[in-house]
C-alpha cells in the first residue's frame, strides 16, 4: 500500500477541521471540528506505523492515547457546553465573549447602556443635614439620619 493515500486523506480531514474551528460559531460544530482533526493524526498515526514496519506498533498504541484524551476532551468540552448554555442561554461563541478585552476602536464595541445614577431626594438631603448642625465647634455637618449624603 502506498503511503501517499492514507496521507492525503488525512490532510484533507485536518484541513477541514481547521475550517471548521476557524470558521464555525456554534461550540458543538467546533468541537466536532477538533476531533476531525485528532481523528486525522490517527490516520497518520495508524498509516506511517504499517508502512514503516514497526515490529512494537508504537503508532497504534500512540493513537490509543489520542482517542482516549479525545475521549476525555468530548466530555470535557460538552460540559462546559453545558454549564454555559444553562447559564446563557446560548453556544454561540461571538455572543460568549464578556470576559474579553475592549476594542481598540470604538466604532467596533459593542453598544453599552448608559449606566443609571440615582439623584437623592433633594427635599430629604435638606432634612438629613441641617446647616447650622456643628460637632463640637467643627465646621463639619452633623448627619442626622434622615437620608443618604
Amino acid at each position: 500500500m502506498h503511503i501517499v493515500y492514507p496521507a492525503v486523506v488525512s490532510a484533507l480531514l485536518f484541513s477541514i477541521g481547521v475550517y471548521g474551528v476557524l470558521a464555525r460559531r456554534n461550540t458543538i460544530l467546533v468541537l466536532m471540528s477538533v476531533e476531525l482533526m485528532l481523528n486525522a493524526v490517527n490516520l497518520n498515526l495508524v498509516a506511517f506505523d504499517v508502512w514503516l514496519g514497526d515490529r512494537l506498533h508504537s503508532g497504534q498504541v500512540l493513537t490509543l492515547f489520542v482517542i482516549v484524551i479525545a475521549a476525555a476532551e468530548v466530555g470535557l468540552g460538552l460540559a462546559i457546553v453545558l454549564a454555559l448554555y444553562r447559564n446563557r442561554r446560548t453556544v454561540d461563541i461571538d455572543h460568549l465573549r464578556d470576559l474579553a478585552e475592549p476594542a481598540d476602536d470604538p466604532a467596533r464595541a459593542p453598544a453599552r447602556p448608559a449606566p443609571v445614577r440615582l439623584q437623592p431626594d433633594p427635599a430629604t438631603r435638606a432634612e438629613a443635614v441641617q446647616p447650622d448642625d456643628h460637632r463640637d465647634g467643627e465646621s463639619a455637618p452633623v448627619n442626622r439620619g434622615g437620608g443618604t449624603r
